[in-house]
């Protein structure tokens, strides 16, 4: 029976890896991001802080006193790990890309590799039985060959993808646009989204789509979307460290360098706000001109050393503050109020535009010579991004505020006052939402401070999943709204459809895809 063991052992292995590439491809393959979400994973559930005891005493057990009952738990463990997360996805299933091929290859190579030697340290030094050592070794590898391998692949992968990087750089040289680099914490889609609109009419511009913001996207965006009359490209250029967007610049060097706001998104990688700024600044490099949110202190400063260190440089600070001296927004009861430079322009319907990111995209218009009648005008039939407090109506007479893609602190806080702006005083206002995520050692307080927010000013709110359901119930504790737990969005979204109506409101804040609890 024990020789039945290391087939089992492997067929438990291939299933768990079915998990998990599924993982390490909606993560980007990004080195780290398996640790990550098992320590998520670990955090949502007892039954999977259980299952990985039950791995560490199996192997302790099996060295320790060598029966078959200790390989079986941790076959058994390996498979249901993590309690939740499935094998097919409901949102993301699995795609055998030529990358994730690699990927595995190169994980069960490793795994091969660690586990024999494993087997072999065990089984020899301890004197235990090869096929039950080498089940236990099998499941103990499988926890790390995966994060192993992306490791190893991505300085390769990163050279294999160079000939797309090649072409964009050759047909942004032939081309010849203007090239406008956002960046930020947040903000950065909705400010290119209002550039495009701005500046369309003037110039003609190209965008990059969706959230193309890494090295392979917006090569991706250049080869298939720059056409050979563009006068203007609007890149997003988003960062997970140090060095990734000066590389960017290396052969996508903006003219106009945007930087949108600072805050905890991402922070388990860059553990502050100093070290973003300084992370984010690289898209500064060569610029001609920098348009800075110097709402933030952090920013403001920014402005100040530039102003001091790069003679030439043309630098636009903008914002809501007093300090926004070149566009400064504002609200008032008739709308939002654009003064570039001082001079009063016009007044923007306020409903769903997130004041920083229009003060930024005013900036560039003007730095791209659009000139200040036409801002007015384009300004006040500006629309919102998809997914970016988008509004609408269900089929049932409610409306939705769809502010489902990249969720920080401030645009939730935002959304909050878009809900309460909408509907009549006997309205019922629901929130949905999971929470935010990547705020690394702030999630928590967040989460609880949203939770506050949303239950003083919503009557209903409605947590999807356990990433941040102990955070959000915690913040929202004595609040007036009611609190509903769901384990997705789909049972969240039928909720709603049975219970609102003509008059209501609802805002889905956030949306996590199911490789998160």
């Amino acid at each position: 029976m024990i020789w039945v063991m290391p087939i089992l052992g492997a067929g438990a292995v291939l299933l768990s890896a079915i998990k998990w590439l599924r993982v390490a491809q909606r993560e980007h393959y990004l080195p780290g991001a398996l640790l990550q979400m098992r320590r998520v994973w670990i955090a949502s559930r007892r039954w999977n802080l259980v299952e990985m005891l039950l791995v560490l005493g199996a192997v302790g057990g099996w060295i320790l006193r060598p029966v078959s009952a200790w390989p079986m738990i941790g076959v058994v463990a390996i498979v249901i790990f993590p309690v939740g997360l499935t094998f097919r996805g409901r949102t993301s299933p699995l795609v055998w890309t030529a990358r994730l091929k690699r990927s595995a290859a190169l994980a069960f190579g490793i795994l091969a590799t660690c586990g024999t030697l494993l087997t072999w340290l065990i089984g020899m030094t301890a004197g235990r039985h090869m096929a039950g050592t080498a089940t236990i070794a099998s499941v103990v590898c499988s926890y790390f060959a995966l994060d192993a391998a992306l490791w190893l692949a991505a300085p390769v992968e990163k050279r294999m993808s160079k000939r797309f990087v090649d072409q964009a750089s050759t047909a942004l040289a032939r081309v010849r646009p203007v090239v406008v680099g956002i960046t930020g914490s947040y903000g950065k889609t909705s400010t290119k989204w209002y550039v495009n609109q701005l500046v369309h009419g003037t110039r003609r511009v190209v965008v990059s789509p969706a959230s193309f913001n890494n090295r392979l996207g917006l090569a991706r965006a250049v080869n298939e979307h720059l056409t050979a009359d563009a006068e203007v490209f609007v890149a997003e250029m988003g960062t997970y460290g140090r060095g990734e967007i000066a590389e960017l610049c290396s052969w996508l060097q903006p003219t106009v360098a945007v930087l949108t706001a600072i805050g905890p998104v991402h922070l388990q990688r860059f553990r502050s706000e100093e070290r973003i700024v300084e992370a984010k600044s690289e898209i500064i490099r060569g610029a001609d001109a920098v348009v800075l949110n110097v709402d933030h202190p952090l920013l403001a400063q920014l402005a100040d050393r530039l102003d001091r260190g790069k003679p030439g440089l043309r630098v636009w600070r903008c914002g809501t503050s007093e300090m926004a001296s070149d566009v400064r927004v504002s609200e008032d009861r008739m709308g939002v109020l654009v003064r570039i430079r001082g001079e009063a322009g016009v007044h923007v319907p306020s409903t769903g535009v997130f004041l920083p990111n229009l003060a930024c995209a005013v900036a560039v218009a003007v730095e791209l010579g659009v000139r200040a009648q036409d801002i007015n005008e384009r300004a006040a039939r500006l629309t919102q991004a998809e997914h970016r407090q988008s509004i609408g109506r269900s089929g049932k007479g409610f409306t939705i505020i769809d502010d489902t893609f990249n969720s920080n602190p401030a645009g939730a806080a935002r959304a909050l006052e878009v809900l309460i702006s909408l509907g009549g005083s006997d309205a019922t206002r629901v929130v949905v939402t999971p929470g935010m995520v990547e705020l690394g050692p702030r999630q928590r307080i967040e989460n609880a401070r949203f939770g506050a927010q949303a239950s003083r000013m919503a009557d209903v709110l409605v947590i999807v999943g356990r990433s941040n359901r102990r955070a959000l119930i915690h913040g929202a504790r004595g609040g007036r709204a009611s609190l509903v737990t769901v384990d997705t969005r789909e049972e969240a979204v039928e909720w709603v459809r049975g219970r609102l109506g003509p008059g209501d409101a609802v805002l889905y804040e956030n949306d996590l895809p199911d490789h998160y609890p």
